[in-house]
């Protein structure tokens, strides 16, 4: 989930495209201006490249875990049913909330504070299910991937898939010494804790890459289905 105590750096294009790094302000604070020019394209591209993998239809019930403003989701809405949003900043729920109100996300689209990494006693997962769930630039943030996989595993519908976008491994030049991140996941970590949260991955690695300082950081598309 975007975490409204961490910076941006989550700044997908594709490979050769300069994306500039995040500021200090918190994902609360920027989130009035996040849907700038350069994440605009880039969540255009995911989109792309997601129905592209996963062959969505007017009937696919659409979660966006770790959604922001719903970018992702926003150009995915032409090929799926009802949308889903979740988000842990109240900034970026809120500015979703108006961009269903204006007509820019479909009307019906629902905004969820939903964070599957905190104790299920406390906040079990949701009884709702979704055929498309999509992560984009989040799951390095995650603390305990194994159990946000799992909660994502149970909210996927029969044959469902969950789409997810990150960072391959990089050696944490990226984030800087002392950030409290993941250094991406290559295809065997991630196919490790996702098989103990029951899903099996199709890791495709080089779809997009971040360009920070001359040098360009990978990500990967990842679908993941209920093993």
């Amino acid at each position: 989930m975007t975490n409204p105590h961490e910076t941006d750096h989550a700044h997908a294009h594709a490979p050769g495209h300069e994306a500039p790094d995040g500021g200090p302000l918190s994902f609360d604070e920027r989130a009035a201006t996040w849907d700038d020019e350069e994440k605009t394209a880039r969540a255009r591209s995911v989109a792309e490249s997601i129905a592209a993998a996963t062959g969505p239809s007017p009937t696919t019930r659409l979660l966006e875990y770790g959604a922001g403003t719903g970018l992702v989701a926003q150009f995915l809405a032409d090929r799926v049913g009802p949308v889903t949003l979740a988000d842990s900043s109240a900034g970026m729920r809120a500015v979703a909330a108006d961009k269903v109100a204006a007509g820019v996300l479909p009307a019906g689209t629902r905004v969820w504070d939903l964070d599957l990494a905190r104790d299920r006693a406390e906040v079990p997962v949701p009884a709702d299910r979704f055929d498309l769930i999509v992560t984009v630039l989040a799951l390095h943030h995650v603390q305990d991937v194994a159990l946000v996989l799992s909660g994502l595993g149970e909210l996927l519908a029969d044959g469902g898939v969950l789409a997810i976008v990150d960072f391959e491994t990089e050696d944490g030049s990226f984030h800087g010494a002392g950030a409290d991140v993941a250094h991406g996941f290559s295809a065997d970590q991630l196919g490790a804790v996702a098989a103990a949260a029951g899903l099996r991955v199709d890791y495709r690695p080089g779809v997009y890459a971040i360009d920070k300082d001359g040098r360009d950081y990978p990500l990967f598309l990842a679908v993941c289905t209920r093993a």
